[in-house]
């Protein structure tokens, strides 16, 4: 098959990778263009100094790297490699990095990647230029190495060339044409314009790299995308290497320690440096290819920026203080608000496609991952769920808030992070109706989609006398106290108020709503009015893209509880030609307290004018009342495990519903709680949470979600592979305790059967309530063996872990039906 008429935006890294992967899957109505020269057109493939580690906390990251790493290895340009695997080498100088070089081989442990730590003495062995005295440690990861970035351009579109793909080089594009989409409100491309010419197109996917946002705009698309200009100078020959002919030999070279990297040129070394002030740069002042004097990418360099770099390099690497600093680039790369790639679909213009903010390190692995999207519907190589350019909330694409976060990412680029790091400027930016309160209760905020959401409340600390928590080691122990703990408890004896308005809650109406959810959705969703039902939405692979709950509030509206803005597209995206269903999100118009706990229906009833007992409103039902004086939505469900409602109202009455419910709890010892506590209650409880424990590579089944999956209901998305998967089970989503009180682990790290690495770890936490450490991990199915006693690896210590049944808390689910018992 030829294919669609695709026309490929930006001939750099990834519209290379992109030309390459989606040829050889046989489209080859392919156009690439560029307005500069092949295959160094200027941007910043074509100054990129080409280092791969692939060491990231992400594993859909690390697995493009890996990709990236194993295509490129057998690539050439007429003999002249593609890719030098002389290996990666991280360096540690304080002992924080050190643990933290610890943390970073897990990841690569858990991911499957290849890592070893090394002492001081093996750090000099492999780099000798290094200072021993300065050295700590290091890992080092064998198959890291140098991608020649121009080459891998050349090696790529000569692939694609072979199939028939056309390459138009020195072609600036100048817009991008649209008409009326007949099956939608919105537009579709039809062609893009050059200045010599127009090529007609079904699909463009944009590749422009730092010229990103600039393109985008031709179809009205923003992206949270920022050029920032990094520094990269070249020293002169260095006596210690002279003679060197080949062009690297010793490791790519990491200093985190100080913002730097270095990197072998025969016998000059390439210094990278993080660690000067941001200079963002806008999409529309790069200079075009043909009136800039090297290329529009690179900037003058500016020395005085450099200054402390020099010196660190010099005391690391002692042999550099015969030399100087030759050359320098202040070179643009591509920089976004959460560090992740920008890939996928325009939510508005059909056939607008977009691969962006992608480095060398991951661009063929991000070129099959788009190829696969483009050509099958679905990626099923990666789980791209983070990477989705539709994940972002209106205000996240703010060019204020652009331009903020993009430069926080490149000052953090090499920081040592906590993964409950608190975002920083701008905040507060959305804020609860009951924010006002939870600051007088002495919240200790972290975000949530932007949402100050409290992580524990100072005011509870006299509960500390009651209980004794432990507490975790280091690394757990930040942004923690041990109020979560008491929270915890406290919930479990009497009542507490959890601000749930972080939720994201859309409103799904018409004539055709109820079968528009049964077509998305595995469960059943068109019952009764009150019903809610916990559903799965799959990909036509199988895989799960969401976890929502739909609780039916009339005949043609449906209340969802989705994960985030990739739900709203999802639903968006499906919707019929026809009108007969409105999508709308309401969450900014309302607000959520989540009233539990084995008290929750003492403090409730006497407020309400409707029956909130057992049988006035059975579990996993929903109703509207009032509450006081406030009109609520009530749904019976409970993300902790214990009895009580999610109680929803318009953010204009969410004050007074607070402050009714408080006062009416302080006589049953209510109190405020955080999302720390909520954390241990549901894994207690066993419930997942989306885009942690699962995603979209995962089945219902290997997920342990498999109850939600109605086959009976007739036809839905996914059906077909999930039927196809459901008989070859080879993994599952594994419950494991840990009896040390101390050893707390904080997800993504290494599981081992012995000394073999068999799974990593999703959710963790403290289980105040059952007094064990617990940890969801993803294993080989043959292990998850409720007795099976495995090891965690943290850090340096491996945390002895036993497979446990589930759920841990309440497994004849009498707590949350209200029903009296030990729920243990």
């Amino acid at each position: 098959m030829a294919g669609p008429r695709v026309v490929i935006i930006g001939a750099g890294v990834v519209g290379a990778a992109l030309a390459d992967e989606l040829s050889s899957r046989g489209w080859t109505e392919l156009t690439v263009v560029d307005q500069g020269p092949l295959p160094a057109t200027g941007g910043s493939s074509s100054h990129a100094p080409g280092l791969v580690f692939q060491a990231n906390p992400s594993k859909t990251m690390t697995e493009l790297a890996r990709y990236t790493v194993e295509k490129l290895s057998t690539l050439d340009v007429d003999g002249q490699p593609c890719f030098l695997q002389v290996g990666g080498l991280e360096v540690a100088t304080t002992p924080e990095r050190l643990t933290d070089l610890r943390r970073r081989h897990g990841w690569l442990t858990s991911w499957g990647v290849e890592g070893r730590l090394v002492d001081p003495d093996a750090c000099l062995a492999l780099h000798p230029l290094l200072n021993r005295d300065r050295v700590l440690g290091g890992l080092l990861v064998p198959t890291d190495g140098l991608a020649k970035a121009v080459l891998a351009v050349e090696a790529q579109l000569r692939a694609a060339r072979a199939r028939g793909v056309r390459l138009l080089e020195r072609h600036e594009v100048l817009d991008i044409r649209t008409e009326a989409d007949d099956t939608t409100d919105g537009d579709r491309v039809t062609a893009v314009v050059t200045d010599r010419g127009e090529i007609p197109a079904d699909l463009v996917v944009c590749c422009a790299g730092i010229w990103g946002p600039k393109v985008a705009r031709m179809v009205g698309m923003s992206l949270p995308l920022t050029p920032l200009a990094h520094q990269l100078a070249w020293t002169g020959p260095l006596p210690a290497l002279a003679g060197q002919t080949e062009e690297a030999v010793r490791p790519i070279l990491r200093h985190q320690d100080a913002d730097l990297y270095y990197r072998d040129r025969h016998d000059r070394l390439g210094i990278g440096f993080y660690g000067h002030r941001p200079m963002p740069v806008s999409a529309d002042d790069i200079a075009p290819v043909d009136s800039s004097p090297d290329m529009p990418s690179v900037l003058r360099f500016t020395a005085d920026d450099f200054a402390e770099a020099w010196t660190e390099t010099q005391s690391l690497l002692p042999a550099t203080r015969d030399a100087k600093v030759e050359e320098g680039i202040n070179g643009l790369f591509s920089f976004t608000t959460d560090g992740m790639p920008l890939l996928g679909p325009s939510p508005d213009v059909k056939g607008f496609w977009v691969a962006e903010a992608v480095w060398v390190t991951h661009s063929a692995g991000v070129g099959r991952a788009m190829a696969e999207w483009l050509v099958d519907g679905h990626c099923s190589s990666f789980d791209l769920h983070a990477c989705d350019v539709n994940r972002f909330e209106p205000h996240q694409l703010a060019p204020a808030y652009v331009l903020a976060r993009d430069c926080r990412n490149f000052v953090e680029v090499y920081d040592i992070l906590h993964p409950l790091e608190p975002a920083g400027a701008p905040r507060p930016l959305r804020t609860s109706p009951f924010h006002v309160r939870e600051r007088e209760l002495g919240a200790f905020f972290l975000e949530a989609s932007g949402w100050e959401r409290p992580q524990w409340y100072e005011a509870n600390e006299p509960l500390l006398d009651r209980w004794d928590i432990p507490v975790p080691g280091d690394w757990a122990a930040r942004m923690w106290s041990p109020i979560v703990g008491a929270e915890a408890l406290a919930t479990r004896e009497g009542v507490a108020l959890y601000d749930m308005s972080a939720l994201k809650r859309l409103e799904v109406s018409g004539r055709g709503a109820a079968a528009f959810l049964q077509r998305l959705t595995t469960s059943d969703v068109d019952k009764s009015v009150g019903s809610v039902t916990y559903t799965l939405m799959l990909d036509e692979n199988g895989g799960i893209r969401s976890d929502i709950t739909v609780a039916r509030l009339a005949r043609r509206r449906f209340q969802i509880g989705a994960n985030g803005n990739l739900d709203l597209d999802w639903f968006t995206r499906h919707l019929p030609a026809d009108g007969s269903v409105a999508v709308r999100d309401i969450t900014a118009g309302t607000c959520c307290i989540g009233l539990w706990g084995p008290k929750a229906r003492e403090v409730l009833q006497p407020l309400a004018d409707a029956d909130f007992s057992n049988e006035g409103l059975r579990y996993f039902r929903a109703r509207s009342a009032h509450i006081g004086a406030v009109p609520v939505t009530a749904l019976r469900l409970s993300y902790v495990g214990e009895l009580g409602w999610e109680l929803y109202t318009g953010a204009d009455m969410g004050l007074k519903l607070w402050d009714t419910l408080w006062e009416a709890a302080q006589p049953y010892g209510g109190i405020a709680a955080g999302r720390g506590a909520f954390n241990s209650l549901r894994l207690e409880k066993g419930y997942r949470a989306f885009g942690t424990d699962m995603g979209h590579e995962h089945d219902p089944y290997e997920a342990g979600l498999g109850f939600a999956v109605k086959t009976g209901k007739g036809d839905f998305i996914g059906r077909a592979a999930l039927e196809r998967r459901a008989a070859d089970v080879r993994r599952r989503l594994t419950c494991l305790t840990i009896d040390d009180p101390g050893a707390v682990v904080m997800g993504k790290e290494p599981v081992y059967d012995g000394d073999r690495p068999v799974g990593y770890v999703t959710s963790a936490a403290y289980g105040y309530t059952i007094g064990k450490g617990i940890a969801y991990a993803w294993l080989p199915a043959e292990l998850a063996t409720p007795g099976r006693a495995l090891d965690i690896g943290y850090f340096d210590l491996r945390i002895a872990a036993v497979v446990a049944e589930e759920p841990l808390f309440d497994p004849g689910m009498r707590r949350l039906r209200g029903l009296a018992g030990d729920a243990r």
